[in-house]
C-alpha cells in the first residue's frame, strides 16, 4: 500500500514540481526583501503597503480599536476594504511582516498558476510540469501582476475564487466564492449579475446569500465600524486614492483626466453605465456561446469599467483573457498581454495632478488598459457573428469544449468544418 502511494505521489510531484519551485522561490525573495527592507531603503516601487494595511486592520479588530479613520503608522494609508474584509486578515496580525509577505507572495503566485491551470483545463488543452511554471512565471511580466506582488494585494485570489465559480456553475456550492470575494471587495457583486444573465439562478442566489453572511459577520464582529462602513464610507472614490492618477484606468478616471476634475455624477453613469452593461450582455453571449473563460473575462472588464476606481493592479484579468484569446488569433492574444508589459499609461507625465495638462494624443497611451478593454470588446462583438466552430483545432479533443461550442455534444455541424491552427474565428 505504501508503494502505491509512492508511486501515485511521484506523478504528480513531477507534474506540480516546477511551479511549487517557482512558488517558493517567489515566496523567499519576497520574504528576504521584506526583511531586509530593501523597498524603503532603494525608494523602489510597491513596499508591500497594501499588505501592511491588511495587517493593520486584522490589528485593530483585536485591539477593539475603530477601523475606519485610523491611518497605518508604517503607510500612513487607511483600511477602505468592508469590515469582513479585516475580520478575514486577522490570521497575519501576529505575524513578523517578512512572513506575512512571504506567505502572502506564496498564495498569491500560488493563485496565479492555479487561474493558468483552470483556464487551460476549461480550454481543453490543460498544461502542467515546466510548461504551466514558465506560463506561471511569464504572467509575471505583466504589470497588474507584478503591481499585486510589490503591493501586497489581494486581487490575485479574488480572481481565482470569481473564476472557479464561474467556470464550474454546475457544482453544489457554486456561487458562495463569488459572494465571499465581494464581501473583501464590493466589485465582484458584478458576477452576481452575470450569473443571473447567463441563467444561473441558483448559484446567483447563492452568491448573494453569502454576501450577506460577509455582512451578518461584520456587524458581529465590529458593529460600530461595520454600521460606519455601510453608512457613511461606502460611496467615497476620493478615500482610496486621487481618481486622476494615470493609474486608475476606469471610466471615471479617463472622464477625470480629460475634464480637469471629477465628471458629474450624471455624466460618470450616463457613460459608465451603459457602456459597462453592454459589456456585461457581450461577456454573457460569449459564455453562452461555450467560451466560458472568455465570457467570464469580458464580465471582469465591464466591473473594472463600471468601478470608479480601477487602479492598474486590478486589471489581473488580463491573464485568463489573453490565455482566452490564444485560441482565437495568437496575434490578438500577443498585442494585447505587450499592452500589460508595456505599461503605457505611464508614459506621458503622471503624479501629482500632471495628468490634467495631458494633450489629446497622451490621453490615448494614458488609458491604455480602457482602450484595449474597448478594443476587445468590439472584437467580441463582431466575432459573435461568426459561426460557433472550435476557436483551434488543438482544442477539438475536449468533448466537454466541444460540446458547449457546438452545442451539440460534441459534434461539429457537418456544415461547419472543424478548425485548423489558425483557421478560428479572428485569426
Amino acid at each position: 500500500m505504501m508503494f502505491l502511494r509512492t508511486a501515485t505521489a511521484r506523478p504528480a510531484l513531477r507534474r506540480l514540481g516546477p511551479v511549487l519551485a517557482v512558488i517558493v522561490v517567489a515566496a523567499a525573495v519576497a520574504g528576504a526583501v521584506s526583511w531586509a527592507e530593501v523597498p524603503a531603503k532603494l525608494s523602489v516601487h510597491g513596499e508591500f503597503v497594501d499588505l501592511s494595511v491588511y495587517q493593520y486592520g486584522g490589528r485593530l479588530i483585536l485591539d477593539g480599536l475603530p477601523l475606519y479613520g485610523s491611518r497605518d503608522p508604517a503607510t500612513a494609508l487607511r483600511f477602505t476594504y468592508p469590515p469582513f474584509a479585516a475580520v478575514a486578515m486577522v490570521p497575519l496580525e501576529p505575524l513578523p511582516f517578512w512572513l506575512a509577505t512571504a506567505l502572502w507572495t506564496a498564495a498569491s503566485v500560488g493563485a496565479l498558476a492555479g487561474v493558468v491551470l483552470l483556464v487551460t483545463r476549461t480550454l481543453g488543452r490543460p498544461v502542467e510540469g515546466w510548461l504551466l511554471a514558465l506560463l506561471t512565471l511569464g504572467a509575471l511580466a505583466l504589470e497588474p501582476v507584478w503591481q499585486n506582488l510589490t503591493f501586497g494585494q489581494i486581487n490575485l485570489l479574488l480572481m481565482l475564487a470569481v473564476l472557479f465559480d464561474l467556470v464550474h456553475p454546475e457544482r453544489r456550492w457554486s456561487g458562495v466564492l463569488v459572494g465571499i470575494a465581494a464581501g473583501v471587495k464590493l466589485t465582484p457583486l458584478v458576477f452576481v449579475v452575470f450569473l443571473v444573465l447567463v441563467g444561473r439562478r441558483a448559484p446567483a442566489g447563492r452568491a448573494l446569500l453569502a454576501f450577506a453572511g460577509t455582512i451578518a459577520v461584520g456587524f458581529a464582529v465590529i458593529p460600530s465600524s461595520a454600521k460606519a462602513y455601510w453608512t457613511e464610507n461606502l460611496i467615497a472614490a476620493g478615500r482610496v486614492g486621487p481618481p486622476e492618477l494615470a493609474h486608475n484606468q476606469s471610466v471615471f478616471g479617463a472622464l477625470t483626466r480629460l475634464l480637469d476634475g471629477p465628471p458629474p455624477t450624471l455624466l460618470w453613469l450616463a457613460v459608465a453605465g451603459p457602456l459597462a452593461l453592454a459589456v456585461l450582455v457581450v461577456g454573457a453571449m460569449w459564455w453562452r456561446r461555450g467560451d466560458r473563460v472568455l465570457g467570464t473575462g469580458l464580465a471582469a472588464l465591464a466591473m473594472l469599467l463600471a468601478s470608479p476606481v480601477s487602479w492598474s493592479h486590478h486589471w489581473v484579468w488580463a491573464v485568463p483573457i489573453g490565455l482566452a484569446l490564444w485560441a482565437y488569433s495568437r496575434w490578438a492574444s500577443i498585442v494585447w498581454a505587450a499592452v500589460f508589459v508595456a505599461r503605457p499609461f505611464v508614459w506621458p507625465p503622471w503624479g501629482q495632478s500632471r495628468e490634467y495638462s495631458w494633450g489629446l494624443i497622451e490621453h490615448v497611451p494614458g488609458n491604455a488598459y480602457l482602450v484595449a478593454a474597448l478594443a476587445l470588446c468590439v472584437w467580441a462583438v463582431v466575432t459573435l457573428r461568426v459561426p460557433p466552430v472550435l476557436p483551434d483545432a488543438r482544442l477539438s479533443g475536449s468533448p466537454a469544449v466541444s460540446a458547449r461550442l457546438t452545442g451539440r455534444g460534441g459534434r461539429t455541424p457537418a456544415a461547419v468544418p472543424r478548425g485548423r491552427p489558425g483557421s478560428g474565428p479572428g485569426s
